[in-house]
């Protein structure tokens, strides 16, 4: 990566730093307006997942951790060599904090058909992982251990190799282990606050 050294213009006719408000919101900018606007933005729907570590990592027959989902719009490619991609997770949420110590991990993208699984990882208060996943098609993964959907439109493995705290979340950037594409069909989209799909 090539450094490039920032030349600042001390013009107040030019250079007017942007007023900001306690929260950090620029002046003018609520969470709802933001929030409004972003709605715009058509987003792909992922399944993230983990396995929990044994709860005791020097017993071979302790019992192993459960497994852990949850849907998300915010999943992107960053690198092409090396292969890394990024989720970004609410700070303090339960996969936030099990990605903070389990460095594997995987993606599953939702095909149109699958809204009801992003529905289920979705909602508040709901009941344990382990029933949301029992009448799930899947499979676990050989690099990460995680459930992968065997009829997503493409699921990938990851290690993690960079967390970056940003405001209310955790970036989690990850290398990507494997990479493949069992399903066939539409993608499952967000967009204005619902799920959609093309066409």
């Amino acid at each position: 990566m090539v450094s490039v050294p920032c030349v600042l213009n001390t013009s107040p006719a030019l250079s007017v730093p942007s007023p900001t408000t306690a929260s950090g919101h620029a002046e003018g900018v609520t969470n709802d307006e933001f929030r409004a606007a972003m709605s715009r933005l058509a987003a792909g729907v992922v399944l993230v997942t983990a396995q929990e570590p044994p709860l005791d990592p020097d017993d071979p027959q302790a019992p192993a951790g459960e497994d852990v989902g949850m849907t998300a719009t915010a999943f992107m490619s960053v690198s092409l060599d090396p292969p890394l991609a990024l989720v970004s997770l609410r700070e303090g949420s339960r996969m936030d904090d099990l990605l903070a110590e389990q460095p594997l991990w995987a993606v599953s993208i939702l095909a149109e058909n699958q809204r009801h699984i992003a529905g289920r990882f979705a909602m508040k208060g709901r009941i344990s992982d382990r029933l949301l996943f029992k009448e799930l098609s899947w499979t676990r993964g050989e690099s990460s251990g995680a459930p992968l959907l065997t009829d997503a439109l493409a699921t990938f493995e990851l290690r993690t190799e960079q967390r970056v705290t940003a405001g209310d979340h955790t970036l989690v950037v990850g290398r990507v282990l494997t990479a493949r594409v069992p399903g066939t069909g539409g993608p499952l989209l967000y967009y204005r606050g619902r799920y959609r799909h093309l066409g």
